[in-house]
């Protein structure tokens, strides 16, 4: 596709997620998704000269690589001063979670278009209050939940609506890792980032509530380093199972995974793999082509090509937000009561 002007971006936070929102930014400026990256801002002046300083779990470049042109891009240590910036008309947040409603509320009140990282928060009732802020504003807000755009679980969703393989009668979905070495002090720290249980898990929390509803109740066992989650419905599959932790020994691979079991046939991923999706039906097993852009590039385009048609659509929404937030906290209850705990009633 193309636009008919380049969108100018800002982004708040230059650690992990900050340069891997820059990377998806320029590759969606090279697919025609047209945007300029005009500004960013981060309390390092190391970091605001463009130069890499942190890899994470899936290979977005290595530290060191120069992520940006400083002559060319002005740098911030202040959010207010990039925010006041009448070049930046779309604000990706990379910060820590803390930090995401307060920021977000404010770009909002400042008319630009947000695309903010996951957990939107640790608790619903912040979520609640950025979407009165963001139903008034004038631009969009969308929750940067990556995995709904990755080609392979895209593919899920539409074969889930679809009913081409009939109805899902199991899903079991694992996201396992060790804990993140980048920014290590705040992922060490539960309180901040909530754990495994709202950092890495929130992905499968959310696709799996994206495609097969919100619970009637969970039942979870383990920690908020690794949890797995048993979903009951009152009507619908009935074997829903999410499990995500970080807490095995660095240099341990990350594995983010899928297998959800149809009435006519098993469709199965696991992310690096040789042949990453498989589908297995009539007596035998192949591999489904899929594109090969991962989910930080598709939320992007997503979200570029909505602010370009003037479209308020979008594939992510801070209403969902709220329900996964909401099942993950009755997960966090079930794993300190030990037993089900109701979502909905």
């Amino acid at each position: 596709m193309s636009t008919k002007r380049p969108i100018g971006v800002g982004v708040i936070g230059l650690g992990f997620m900050g340069r891997t929102h820059i990377g998806a930014f320029a590759a969606a400026n090279a697919a025609g998704f047209a945007n300029k990256l005009v500004a960013v801002c981060d309390k390092s002046a190391e970091r605001r000269s463009g130069r890499a300083s942190e890899a994470g779990n899936i290979a977005t470049g290595g530290a060191g690589e120069q992520l940006f042109d400083p002559t060319q891009v002005r740098g911030y240590e202040d959010a207010a001063q990039l925010l006041a910036d009448p070049a930046v008309e779309l604000v990706s947040i990379c910060t820590h979670t803390s930090t995401h409603v307060e920021l977000a509320k404010a770009a909002l009140d400042a008319g630009k278009h947000v695309l903010l990282e996951k957990p939107v928060a640790l608790d619903s009732a912040s979520i609640e209050a950025l979407i009165d802020v963001a139903r008034r504003a004038k631009g969009l807000c969308m929750p940067a939940m990556c995995i709904r755009f990755w080609p392979a679980w895209a593919w899920l969703k539409r074969a889930i609506e679809s009913g081409e393989y009939g109805a899902v009668k199991s899903a079991v979905f694992r996201r396992l890792g060790s804990r993140p070495q980048w920014s290590a002090e705040f992922y060490a720290n539960a309180a901040a980032s909530g754990g495994a249980l709202f950092d890495l898990h929130v992905h499968d929390v959310d696709f799996a509530t994206w495609c097969l509803g919100v619970p009637r109740f969970v039942s979870a066992g383990g920690s908020s380093d690794h949890v797995s989650a048993l979903y009951h419905y009152d009507s619908g599959p009935q074997h829903v199972v999410v499990e995500g932790g970080w807490d095995h020994t660095p240099g341990w691979s990350f594995k983010m995974a899928y297998t959800v079991v149809f009435e006519r046939a098993t469709a199965d991923y696991e992310f690096g793999r040789a042949n990453e999706l498989v589908l297995a039906r009539d007596g035998a097993s192949a591999p489904i082509a899929v594109d090969a852009h991962n989910g930080y590039d598709g939320e992007v385009r997503h979200l570029l090509a909505a602010i370009a048609s003037g479209s308020r659509k979008l594939d992510a929404t801070l209403e969902d937000a709220l329900a996964h937030t909401r099942v993950i906290e009755a997960e966090r209850k079930s794993l300190g009561v030990r037993q089900p705990v109701l979502v909905r009633r």
